[in-house]
């Protein structure tokens, strides 16, 4: 989520961010069984309103992390609502976009010129930044769907509610697609209550191309769930068809999808989720679907199927492999029993039926898969809803009959293929160019909670949100949860009314979270990493339970310590007291839902962790938490910078570069991200605490990595000294251009990272004379000395200065370091000169800009933002301005734990790299490095 500007603004973007959440209780299956169609493109609606892109623009200012396209010449409304109406369920899916801020971020556009990054795109409209967001009602309650629709205005191209009086009128072209038997039998409603007409979907199509779009663009979306055990599964986009997709709803359809539009249904069965609901109802009395399932976690299928062992004894049929365990029929016991249904309990009866249907459907795929001769399953529908063991009955199944040879896999999004696919339909959709590192998955406030079933009118405001959080009561595994209602007459921005709505956290965790998509087509894939296919960022295993409790501790014991930072960063003002307390509760609640699923919200790394921390802060609108405590260190640091500057200069060339090394890990040890430096702070001023880190700076570094069975010291300098300086006569071929991955304000940056990065200039810009800025000067004489420097040092090392685009702990953001780098080259001609050429110091540039405008070479000194706002970093997900500086990078510089030991620690990259960081704490020091805290990592790794 972007910071804003204003609090206004803040308040706009915070409102279309939020999920409005209750829980809900699903009575009956979705999706039905289906007749065959051929496979064909899905149609695409000519109605569509169609989108003026003259003078597009991407806007917002330099910290937004998703870019809006802003469209300023767009007079029609867009819309960006689909639906899948079932007959016990709505699916909804609404696409928020961006509030327009109008920021002129003159830097930002300079950095795009010069990397040759634009606004344009592959296809003849723009991919819109924003939002997807996926919603449930009861079909029942189809009135609730529909205030919701006319409270977030989507029936009116989606705009902000508090733009629009509470009777504004659609378009009357207005159109919403839809899907699934009630986009038949509810038109008329639609029409009635909110003026709009409902274009008709073939169901088949929508599901096929959901499907499609998910398993292509969601990195985490396919999983396997064996024995209580999910593992996500990556697909392969280009290696995705053949596969077969397995819909489970009243009845089951089995679609073999050859390709985009290609698919075929091929086979099916009337015993399907109807079936077991049905029979279910009549056997148990159970009220709901749900409780159903509920109910069969209870049960012991033994009492009522006949086993193997039953029939041999107790003993293994092991001949043909069949375990005493395995069902030799289903309810077959009953029949040598004397006992009536009343004799039977439900639960068992539960566990039986569920068990019954599951079987014989994977069985039923996988004979379908073994035709076809595909290895792929993939079964969705909402019969499934990510309970463990009807996941886990399938997969049985079908391992079982394919003898390992296949396996079931599930989605995600697996209730919601019908209305994606309806979604796709518009003929300008924006979603069918998206790759995967365009989608970014949040889960914001009320997740934890609800278990991803979320729905209601919208939070109007911080205040409502911050009662909603409060209103919530732990009792033993029960939620007792406020319900945002609309009050009679209004666009659904009320309070809250009585009675609660009541939810449980249930013991298996069975739901997966659904969170919101969002779309950020600036996102890149690092063009450096040398097999992206095969990168992972995050080094430390989460699957581990005894990892996760170990971190998941941690950040619960940092909790305190970060609140009062938050809220003394807003003034300690009682809102924001107020405030500190919403934050630690959510974030806390999601601690305990992801302790207690930790796939809860896909696959789960360190990295996921430490930005959901960051998201929740901003979502209470604390943007910057350490904001104050970043200037003053900043400060402290810049007033001993030219003494450390002269320390450097008096050395001689190979022994500059390993103080130069040796500043950088010291500094490093700034960190309020560590509770270990965090105590350090009391024990000394910030250049204390840097002169003492810098006196235990000693080779060999202790920390040490294992490799073919050799324990091997992780001091790497050597090799670096000899790729910067080299050996003897053999001069090495200089680097072209360096990127340096920043961490931390303060000393780590002003001490650590711009004196190597003013080495680097110094090696690339040694040969050519650095004119200060003279005011005395005309401009024209100025200029073309200017131009004349340029045109020298083009050839030579350009540093590029890599940080955050949001806060992070007290990590460097990219809108910060200017200023710092400005501060900086006062006491430094070289940064000065360095500075000035890449348009970093805007009070030199003012005269001058539209002197060299005509011809812009490449500029020595650079500051671009990386796309995060977390302290780590996946480089699948990085800004465009960064991708492009990296495409002619020949030298990468990660500092810091974040990203170059929590993540990126084992990347292999197409460049040189150099990985620096002290180690601040100590499990992860004895895990990985097989060191002690304080120990520093100086890991060099030439071109792969």
């Amino acid at each position: 989520m972007a910071s804003p500007t204003t609090k206004d603004q803040s308040h706009i973007e915070i409102d279309d961010i939020n999920e409005e959440s209750q829980q809900i209780t699903e009575k009956d299956i979705v999706e039905k069984d289906m007749a065959p169609l051929p496979g064909s493109s899905i149609h695409r609606s000519s109605s569509r309103p169609q989108l003026d892109v003259s003078g597009a623009a991407i806007q917002g200012n330099f910290e937004e992390k998703d870019p809006a396209i802003l469209l300023p010449n767009q007079t029609d409304d867009i819309s960006h609502l689909a639906l899948d109406i079932g007959g016990s369920l709505i699916k909804l899916i609404y696409f928020s976009r961006h509030a327009d801020r109008q920021v002129d971020d003159g830097r930002k556009r300079k950095v795009k010129e010069r990397l040759g990054v634009t606004n344009g795109s592959r296809r003849s409209y723009p991919i819109l930044g924003g939002r997807l967001h996926f919603v449930k009602f009861e079909t029942s309650k189809i009135n609730e769907c529909l205030d919701f629709i006319h409270s977030k205005q989507l029936h009116c191209g989606g705009m902000d509610p508090r733009c629009w009086p509470s009777d504004a009128p659609p378009s009357e072209n207005a159109v919403i697609k839809a899907t699934g038997g009630g986009a038949y039998k509810f038109a008329d409603l639609f029409k009635e209550r909110l003026g709009v007409s409902i274009e008709k979907e073939d169901e088949m199509n929508c599901l096929v191309s959901g499907a499609n779009f998910l398993l292509k663009a969601i990195r985490h979306e396919a999983f396997t769930h064996m024995e209580g055990h999910k593992e996500f599964v990556q697909i392969d986009q280009n290696d995705l068809f053949p596969y077969l997709l397995v819909n489970i709803g009243s009845g089951v359809s089995m679609i073999k999808v050859d390709g985009d539009g290609q698919f075929q249904r091929v086979s099916g069965t009337n015993v399907g989720g109807g079936t077991y609901w049905g029979l279910g109802r009549l056997l148990t009395k159970c009220k709901s679907f749900d409780e159903l399932l509920e109910l069969s976690q209870r049960g012991d299928n033994s009492t009522i199927d006949m086993l193997v062992g039953d029939i041999y004894g107790g003993m293994d049929y092991s001949k043909i492999g069949l375990s005493a365990s395995t069902i030799a029929s289903s309810f077959g016991k009953t029949i040598s029993e004397n006992k009536d249904l009343e004799d039977y309990k439900p639960e068992d009866i539960s566990l039986s039926l569920l068990r019954m249907i599951s079987y014989n459907i994977g069985q039923i795929a996988y004979l379908n898969a073994l035709r076809f001769g595909l290895k792929r399953i993939f079964f969705g529908g909402f019969f499934i809803r990510g309970h463990a063991y009807t996941m886990d009955t399938i997969s049985f199944a079908v391992q079982f009959w394919s003898k390992g040879d296949a396996q079931a896999m599930f989605l995600r999004h697996e209730g919601f293929l019908g209305a994606l696919g309806a979604f796709m339909s518009y003929e300008k959709h924006g979603l069918d160019d998206l790759m995967v590192h365009h989608l970014v998955e949040r889960f914001p406030m009320g997740a934890p909670y609800i278990g991803g079933n979320v729905h209601g009118p919208p939070l109007g405001d911080l205040n409502e949100k911050i009662s909603w959080m409060e209103k919530f009561v732990r009792k033993g595994t029960e939620i007792t949860a406020p319900v945002p209602m609309a009050p009679p007459a209004t666009t659904g921005l009320g309070g809250f009314e009585v009675p609660s709505s009541k939810g449980v956290l249930r013991s298996d965790a069975s739901k997966l979270n659904v969170g919101v998509l969002h779309l950020v087509p600036s996102l890149e894939v690092f063009p450096l990493l040398a097999d992206p296919k095969t990168y992972e960022p995050n080094t430390i295993d989460l699957s581990d339970h005894g990892e996760l409790e170990y971190w998941f501790t941690v950040l619960s014991e940092h909790l305190s310590d970060l609140v009062d930072k938050a809220v003394a960063s807003e003034g300690g003002t009682d809102d924001a007291k107020r405030r500190g307390d919403a934050f630690a509760r959510a974030f806390s609640a999601h601690l305990a839902r992801l302790m207690e699923e930790p796939a809860a919200y896909g696959k789960l790394g360190l990295a996921n962790l430490l930005e959901l921390r960051e998201e929740c802060l901003r979502e209470f609108h604390f943007f910057d938490a350490y904001r104050t405590i970043k200037q003053r260190e900043n400060e402290a640091s810049l007033a001993v910078l030219p003494d450390l500057l002269m320390e450097l200069d008096s050395l001689t060339e190979d022994m500059r570069l390993l103080t130069l090394i040796e500043g950088v890990l010291a500094a490093n040890i700034f960190d309020w991200g560590s509770r270990a430096c965090v105590d350090l702070y009391h024990k000394g001023t910030i250049i204390e605490i840097y002169r003492m880190s810098r006196k235990k700076m000693q080779r060999p570094w202790r920390a040490s990595e294992r490799k073919n069975n050799i324990r091997k010291v992780v001091d790497d300098f050597d090799a670096f000294k000899g790729r910067m300086l080299g050996s003897g006569d053999r001069k090495p071929q200089p680097h072209k251009r360096a990127l340096l991955f920043v961490d931390n304000s303060g000393a780590d940056i002003v001490l650590g990272m711009l004196p190597l990065a003013r080495e680097l200039l110094r090696r690339g810009t040694e040969v050519c004379k650095v004119y200060q800025y003279d005011p005395s000067l005309s401009p024209s004489i100025y200029a073309e000395r200017f131009r004349f420097q340029r045109s020298t040092i083009q050839n030579f090392m350009q540093v590029v200065l890599v940080a955050n685009s949001l806060p992070a702990l007290n990590d460097v953001t990219a809108m910060e370091l200017p200023d710092i780098v400005a501060e900086a080259a006062k006491h430094c001609d070289i940064l000065r000169g360095a500075a000035e050429a890449g348009g970093l110091l805007v009070d030199a540039m003012s005269n001058i800009q539209d002197g060299y405008k005509e011809n812009t070479p490449s500029v020595p000194l650079m500051v671009v933002e990386n796309g995060c706002g977390s302290p780590c970093i996946d480089l699948r997900q990085v800004s465009s301005e960064l991708a492009a500086a990296a495409k002619d990078a020949d030298l990468v510089i990660l500092e810091g734990m974040g990203r170059s030991l929590h993540t990126n620690y084992n990347a292999k990259f197409k460049c040189d790299a150099l990985k620096l960081a002290m180690v601040k704490n100590q499990r992860l020091a004895a895990k990985l490095v097989k060191g002690n805290i304080y120990d520093c990592v100086c890991r060099y790794e030439p071109a792969s």
